[in-house]
């Protein structure tokens, strides 16, 4: 079994609840070892749209890399993610950022995540969950990067529970969901 970290961002609708079905439908093909809490963050990129909710997923997987990614794009898409500008606003985002100590680059897949250390809004949840890894090209541990990079523009709220598998779990959280 391999240990393959996510990145999951909302920024439109009921954030939150996007953020757990989501967690709900990686549970369907990954076993979620851990969640970060959640987080708000300002847009990165294209600043002109809404704030973020993001967190941080680690999960245990015998799949292989690309296997992966094609059901995590099909996850999103399922969960209503339509085609939007670069960076622009997403009703879920879900990235690989590591997959064990694996560094791989082709057409299709970057593997670690080539933009982490630019991005407070995943290193920040991140840190929450993995501190020490080292990024397998820099050496640099999770917690080391953040530190570089400051946490402006990131805010912790919570902590995330762990989604019932179903589609139609109740969220709890709606304070949070604008």
């Amino acid at each position: 079994m391999s240990l393959m970290y996510l990145s999951l961002g909302s920024n439109l609708n009921d954030r939150y609840a996007n953020l757990q079905r989501a967690i709900a439908g990686l549970q369907a093909h990954f076993t979620v070892t851990a969640i970060s809490p959640v987080y708000a963050t300002e847009p990165w990129g294209d600043t002109d749209q809404p704030a973020f909710l993001n967190v941080c997923v680690a999960a245990s997987t015998g799949i292989p890399p690309h296997d992966a990614l094609r059901l995590i794009k099909a996850l999103e898409a399922d969960l209503g993610r339509q085609p939007s500008r670069k960076w622009g606003p997403r009703l879920i985002d879900i990235d690989i950022l590591f997959y064990d100590k694996l560094v791989l680059t082709d057409t299709e897949l970057t593997i670690p995540h080539p933009r982490i250390a630019e991005r407070a809004f995943v290193l920040a949840p991140l840190a929450d969950i993995i501190p020490d890894f080292r990024h397998p090209q820099t050496g640099e541990t999770i917690e080391e990067m953040l530190d570089r990079l400051g946490t402006t523009g990131v805010e912790r709220l919570f902590e995330m529970q762990f989604p019932s598998q179903s589609r139609d779990h109740a969220v709890g959280q709606s304070q949070v969901a604008g």
